[in-house]
C-alpha cells in the first residue's frame, strides 16, 4: 500500500484503478480510449513515447469484440465486413501516453497478396523499431488449434524481442472441463512455451479483470502502486492456471 499522499494523488488513483459493479478491478484509462488515427506506412504512426499495448490477431476470432469489450465501447473497434481488408495500423489515445494499437487481421485467404506483402512491410517495421510497444497481446480462438499465421506472427514477435500474452477467445463455447483440456494443450505447445495464456469471452466477460490488471501493468500505472509491480497483488502472483482454466477471476 503506497503511502497517503494527500486529496491530489488520491484523486489520481481513482482515475485510474476503478471495481465496477461486481467489485472487479478495471483500468480506468481503457474506458477513455478514443481513435487517434489509422496509420499506413511507419512515418504516419504517432511520435515513439509512453507506453502501447498491440492487440494481433488472425481474422474472425474476435479481435475487435476484445478491444471493445475492454474497452466498454462497444463501437470502438469496428468489425470489418470484409474479414482481413483492414489495411492500417490502428491507434487508440487513452491517458496521455498510453496507446492500444490494433494490428491488421491475418491469415484470411481472400486478401490479395500484395496487400499481405505491404502489411508484412509495416508491421516488420513497426514490430522491431517501436520502443514505446510494451506487449502484443495475440487474440486466437478457443476452439481451434493455432494456426500456421498464428504461430508464424508468434515467432515474428519473438523475434522481434516482444513481449507475447496470448488471449484464448470464445471460450463461452466450451464447457469448463474442455476449457481447461485446452489451456493444457496450448501450454504444452512447444511454439508457446513459457508464454503467458489466459482464457477470455468477449460474450460474457470470463478473463475481462485479469486482461485489464495486465494492461495496467503494461502501460505504466503509478510505480509506486501495487498494481505496477504485481497485476494480481491480491493473490501475492498470477492465479493458479486451473483456478483461471474455469473462469474464476483472482480474488478481489
Amino acid at each position: 500500500m503506497p503511502p497517503a499522499r494527500g486529496r491530489d494523488y488520491a484523486s489520481s488513483m481513482e482515475t485510474v484503478h476503478l471495481k465496477d459493479a461486481s467489485g472487479a478491478f478495471r483500468f480506468a484509462p481503457l474506458r477513455r480510449a478514443r481513435f487517434r488515427l489509422g496509420a499506413t506506412r511507419p512515418g504516419l504512426l504517432p511520435a515513439d513515447e509512453g507506453a502501447e499495448v498491440a492487440f494481433a490477431g488472425r481474422s474472425n476470432v474476435g479481435k475487435s469484440s476484445v478491444l471493445n469489450l475492454l474497452c466498454g465501447q462497444k463501437g470502438l473497434a469496428r468489425v470489418s465486413r470484409t474479414p482481413g481488408r483492414t489495411q492500417a495500423i490502428n491507434i487508440f489515445d487513452l491517458d496521455p501516453g498510453q496507446r492500444l494499437v490494433d494490428l491488421p487481421g491475418y491469415g484470411y485467404a481472400k486478401v490479395p497478396g500484395t496487400m499481405r506483402q505491404s502489411w508484412g512491410n509495416l508491421l516488420e517495421q513497426y514490430m522491431r523499431q517501436r520502443r514505446s510497444l510494451k506487449a502484443v497481446v495475440l487474440v486466437v480462438d478457443i476452439r481451434h488449434a493455432p494456426s500456421p499465421f498464428d504461430l508464424e506472427m508468434l515467432a515474428f514477435a519473438r523475434d522481434c524481442g516482444q513481449f507475447i500474452h496470448v488471449v484464448a477467445n470464445k471460450a463461452d463455447k466450451l464447457s469448463r472441463g474442455a476449457a481447461q483440456q485446452y489451456l493444457r494443450q496450448l501450454r504444452g505447445t512447444a511454439e508457446l512455451k513459457g508464454v503467458d495464456i489466459q482464457l477470455f469471452s468477449a460474450l460474457n466477460g470470463l478473463g475481462l479483470e485479469e486482461l485489464h490488471r495486465h494492461m495496467a501493468f503494461w502501460l505504466g500505472a503509478e510505480a509506486s502502486d501495487p498494481v505496477r509491480k504485481n497485476p494480481f497483488p491480491e493473490a501475492g502472483a498470477r492465479p493458479d492456471p486451473a483456478i483461471s482454466a474455469i473462469g474464476h477471476e483472482p480474488p478481489a
